[in-house]
């Protein structure tokens, strides 16, 4: 990321604690970074303690700070609160909390599996609601006040077909936010989401346009003509978990260049034509991807 692009004074969230789930890699380092560089402390989770640690020690060389990677499977409510813990005793409470963290892959949703469901399902709406809960539980117990924002798409609006799993995955955690925003704002928490349109990365590539057969914001059917930059997003969810913005709550804001309005947003115009020759390809791609992950994991 372009740091220079940041739009906020140095030393802006001097004193915030923010974790990051899913901060090792993708839109979470980037987030992470964006934190980091105007005073942030940023505690990062994911599966791989050597890639968090390697972020860690990367963006730290860049801007000093503290970013602290702590190994942990959302999925698994003990080790959220193992985790928890761990961050508790290194300074006390968390200032911000981003649910980042996520699975997904294409799939026409009939030759979808259990296991498969639940590989997304596990992640973006159990982990989010279980890393939510843990912090909050302990926020209200202590009086603290604290900003959550969790990573939604646009297709918390309208659905979107052959990733039937993200999008009643996600839609929860949009009803979340809103829920929770009025339940828990007499404590000081607020609940806000980012809705991001195409910001590439290399993981959201190898399962969603597997060998360029998938996608769903190609940039000549957005109005902008173009991705998203990654400081844009960077911007946004400081605005929303820094200070200057309190009054911001239970809200879940689209930047995805008005693509969704031009275009839906969902994988339908691009996928819905593909026969089942196309499928099979993408999915040996897609489990190629997945079996290297775990190889990956397993090594480390």
């Amino acid at each position: 990321m372009d740091v220079s692009k940041l739009m906020y004074r140095d030393g802006l969230m001097d004193g915030e604690r923010i974790l990051v789930t899913g901060g090792g890699t993708g839109l979470g380092r980037e987030m992470t970074e964006g934190f980091l560089k105007l005073g942030a402390t940023v505690y990062i989770c994911g599966r791989r303690q050597n890639k968090l640690d390697e972020t860690a020690a990367e963006l730290m060389a860049a801007h000093g700070g503290k970013v602290v990677g702590i190994a942990c499977d959302i999925r698994d409510p003990d080790a959220i609160h193992a985790m928890v813990d761990t961050i508790w005793a290194d300074g006390g409470a968390l200032t911000g909390v981003v649910n980042n963290a996520a699975g997904n892959f294409i799939s026409r949703t009939e030759d979808l599996s259990v296991n498969g469901f639940n590989a997304i399902a596990d992640i973006v709406f159990r982990g989010t609601f279980y890393v939510t809960l843990d912090v909050g539980k302990r926020l209200i117990a202590e009086g603290k006040k604290a900003s959550f924002l969790s990573i939604l798409t646009t297709w918390v609006w309208t659905g979107s077909a052959f990733v039937v799993p993200s999008a009643m995955s996600k839609t929860a955690i949009n009803s979340m936010t809103q829920s929770l925003s009025t339940e828990w704002g007499r404590y000081g928490l607020r609940f806000n989401a980012i809705a991001p349109g195409l910001f590439p990365t290399k993981g959201m590539s190898a399962r969603l346009s597997p060998g360029g057969q998938g996608g769903n914001s190609k940039n000549d059917l957005n109005p902008m003509g173009r991705a998203g930059e990654m400081h844009e997003l960077a911007n946004l969810a400081v605005f929303l978990m820094g200070p200057g913005a309190e009054y911001v709550n239970g809200q879940t804001i689209a930047i995805d260049g008005a693509g969704a309005l031009a275009n839906g947003g969902t994988f339908y115009p691009v996928l819905q034509g593909l026969g089942d020759a196309e499928w099979d390809q993408m999915r040996a791609m897609i489990k190629g991807t997945n079996a290297k992950d775990q190889a990956q994991r397993a090594t480390e």
